[in-house]
């Protein structure tokens, strides 16, 4: 679960004030000796990092420094010391929005030489994954830990009861929920309390409904993309759902973060919950006996006459490095880069239950945690068209209040479709 949480509550922070552009140091030659600093968000996968980190020191000349700063201060810190003399050569990010303010400041370094000289640094991973570090037609991240696609889950047991399968189109969902409501089953565990588990309703809807282009278009900035027929058009599809009752009456109270909502599913008192793919592992710790055999999942369902690919994707594709400009060595900076698709990375990722997105996973993936869950979600990414970034990962982090405020207000109906429109079109882009 920590990932995600912990990518929302690191992006909550002030915008980037205003920086200079820096200066790319000169173009130091990297065969004498020397270090470069790496920034990672301090957690227990840090151990991989610094596995990494030694193998590399074996052979470079050039050393890497690991630094790492604890999870709920990581993306503020990082904004404090980005453009000053203690600003790291690389650091971990989300991609999307949380790397814009860098790129627009003239601080990060477009991989493309890098790229040029390793095709591998691109070639050897999914890109679907690999595009949501892409800013402004350039790349700037590579991928370096596991992708979290968000599917939705069910407890095997209580469809059964109820004489149902897990749900391949929208109509079928709402089929059954009006099953299991008459049953007195809460259909949908929802941790509203939290916001960000509604924003996947909301995602997911869209997507299939408008397909990716109409998300594009608002975070490039097209404020009318989010009041086109399209936009509406999920919106009341999304209100019908929840007018049914299949979250229940009182969501708003439940969180996902305190284990409230998994304990609905885990328990039977509720059927599905959409969630990133770490759900895996929170029923893991919590309720061990239910997600070895009562546990399901499968992708989000098709929307009849959307225009959206029913194989698209949404959530969070993956964590990056990304390298800055003033970095004295380049060169030492890419050979790191490349650890990150090398057949040790993949193993000891998948170890700790992390699903990296190169293109040789597939070849490791029975060494992982459970080897049937990471093939499933590994082929749902890799057949993926277009995977969405989460929107309050993809908008800048000034976004991400408003946006989560508007998201539950929809829910709760408090603002009506005209009010959602009008609070996602004032949202920040940049």
């Amino acid at each position: 679960m920590g990932s995600r949480i912990a990518a929302v509550a690191a992006a909550t922070v002030l915008v980037l004030g205003t920086t200079a552009a820096c200066g790319s140091g000169g173009g130091s030659s990297d065969s004498g000796s020397g270090t470069i600093h790496v920034l990672v968000y301090g957690d227990a996968a840090n151990k991989v990092e610094k596995q990494l980190v030694e193998t590399f020191n074996k052979t470079s000349k050039v050393k890497v420094v690991l630094d790492t700063i604890p999870g709920a201060d990581y993306q503020q810190k990082l904004q404090t010391v980005i453009n000053t003399s203690r600003a790291p050569d690389v650091f971990f990010n989300w991609g999307g929005g949380s790397i814009q303010p860098f790129v627009k400041a003239g601080l990060l370094l477009p991989l493309d030489d890098f790229i040029a000289k390793d095709p591998g640094l691109k070639d050897n991973f999914l890109p679907a994954v690999f595009n949501s570090a892409v800013v402004d037609g350039k790349p700037y991240g590579v991928p370096m830990r596991g992708t979290q696609p968000v599917l939705l889950f069910h407890n095997k047991q209580v469809l059964a009861d109820a004489g149902l399968t897990p749900p391949k189109t929208w109509d079928e969902l709402v089929a059954a929920t009006k099953a299991l409501k008459a049953k007195g089953i809460t259909p949908i565990a929802l941790g509203g309390g939290d916001q960000w588990p509604t924003l996947m309703w909301f995602e997911y809807l869209y997507d299939r409904i408008a397909g990716p282009e109409l998300f594009q278009r608002a975070l490039n900035g097209d404020k009318a993309a989010w009041a086109s027929e399209d936009s509406r058009k999920a919106l009341s599809t999304l209100k019908e759902l929840v007018d049914a009752g299949a979250f229940g009456s009182n969501f708003d109270s439940v969180k996902f973060t305190d284990g409230g909502s998994p304990a609905l599913v885990a328990k039977g008192k509720a059927a599905f919950e959409l969630m990133g793919s770490w759900y895996y592992s929170t029923q893991q710790d919590a309720n061990p006996d239910f997600a070895k055999s009562g546990l399901g999942y499968t992708g989000f369902p098709s929307v009849g006459g959307g225009k959206g690919d029913p194989a698209a994707v949404v959530g969070n594709t993956n964590n990056f490095y990304s390298v800055l400009k003033k970095t004295k060595y380049p060169e030492a900076a890419a050979a790191f880069l490349k650890l990150m698709y090398s057949d040790d990375f993949v193993k000891a990722q998948l170890a700790i239950g992390n699903l990296p997105t190169t293109t040789s996973t597939a070849n490791f993936l029975d060494l992982s945690a459970s080897p049937a869950y990471s093939k499933a979600q590994y082929e749902l990414v890799k057949a993926a068209p277009s995977f969405q970034l989460s929107w309050d990962q993809a908008y800048p982090p000034s976004a991400m209040t408003p946006m989560h405020t508007a998201v539950q207000q929809f829910f709760d109906g408090r603002i009506d479709t005209d009010g959602f429109i009008k609070a996602m079109s004032a949202l920040p882009t940049s």
